[in-house]
């Protein structure tokens, strides 16, 4: 009886420390280990003429995003923008490795034509991965940018 006792004390002991463990790593919120930003997209441009979509992923310390695992932004620009490229991978980033860094940061800088005056929209459809010391956890957003064309 005191046998099946410890056994059954250990079983609870292994029992709480894989639901502590697994609670700790559902704790880190992939979506708080970088941030993307459009700063820098032409928001008004005149008909005929190009402007630009910029976007940005910045991780934050301790992350970086996956250099390995595959990457793709897609772009759509309705009526009035037309997007010199409308589907990018990380090979596409204007962001590129300096000597002996290990991971760099993703920035994609794209064209785009207004063909038409009014009010047009960027879509943008982004998909990666976060990786950390804990996790790789794969990302989807979505921006939806105004342009105004003059």
């Amino acid at each position: 009886m005191l046998h099946l006792r410890r056994i059954t004390s250990l079983a609870a002991a292994l029992v709480a420390i894989a639901s502590t463990q697994a609670h700790a790593e559902e704790q880190v919120n992939p979506a708080t280990l970088y941030e993307v930003s459009t700063e820098g997209t032409s928001t008004k441009v005149k008909a005929g003429e190009q402007g630009v979509f910029v976007l940005s992923i910045k991780s934050k310390p301790g992350a970086h995003v996956s250099d390995e695992a595959p990457l793709k932004l897609e772009l759509k620009g309705g009526a009035q923008l037309a997007p010199a490229q409308e589907k990018l991978a990380l090979k596409d980033s204007v962001a590129k490795k300096a000597q002996g860094q290990q991971f760099v940061d993703p920035r994609f800088e794209v064209p785009f034509k207004a063909t038409a005056a009014g009010k047009g929209t960027l879509e943008a459809k982004l998909t990666f991965f976060i990786c950390s010391d804990q996790l790789c956890a794969r990302q989807q957003k979505t921006f939806s940018l105004p342009v105004e064309v003059l």
